[in-house]
């Protein structure tokens, strides 16, 4: 016969760790994720990992992986179109702006591989998903918004769809334009 059990000593617990800015670390830590593994690879626990959180906080703080997408590439589109918006509003004519323009192509969308890799995730993913898809919609409106300073409705609209192609081809190509080729097209449209 055994004795009565001694009582265990109570486990301390872990203190609280408070952190306001987990969510954006999250959000931050997923587009690290996104433009390392793509989005096929992106899953809640190499965002968690990637943070420095425990796993449980990404349900506590998305409802889905789809939530935290919708929320990274949001986050990516604002941070480039607010480079978009401080350009064309600097530009105190059409000659200035289509210079804005030759420089956010050039310097802005396609100096960073992190953010162009990013770029293209979204486009690809949002061609799969209209969730995303309504992403790259508020980011094309906003986008021409800029462009409207400067150019007319349809000119706005059109170069836009230029400038999306002149990324994608550059990012994509394995002999890609040169800054000089990127200046000439878009010269020769708004001619």
């Amino acid at each position: 016969m055994s004795g009565p059990a001694t009582p265990r000593p109570p486990v301390p617990r872990r203190p609280r760790r408070h952190d306001p800015r987990r969510r954006d670390r999250l959000i931050d830590a997923a587009l690290t994720v996104i433009a390392e593994r793509g989005v096929a690879g992106t899953t809640h626990r190499e965002i968690a990992r990637v943070a420095d959180v425990p796993l449980g906080s990404m349900t506590y703080h998305f409802s889905s992986l789809e939530e935290v997408l919708i929320e990274a590439f949001t986050r990516h589109a604002d941070s480039v179109a607010r480079i978009f918006d401080e350009r064309l509003e600097a530009a105190r004519d059409r000659e200035a702006a289509i210079e804005a323009v030759i420089t956010l192509v050039s310097d802005d969308l396609l100096g960073s591989r992190h953010d162009l890799v990013l770029t293209v995730e979204l486009y690809v993913a949002a061609a799969r998903n209209p969730a995303l898809r309504a992403v790259t919609q508020a980011w094309m409106q906003r986008s021409r918004r800029a462009l409207e300073r400067h150019f007319d409705a349809t000119t706005a609209r059109e170069l836009d769809a230029l400038i999306e192609g002149l990324v994608l081809h550059s990012a994509l190509s394995t002999d890609p334009m040169t800054p000089g080729q990127i200046r000439h097209a878009i010269h020769r449209y708004l001619r």
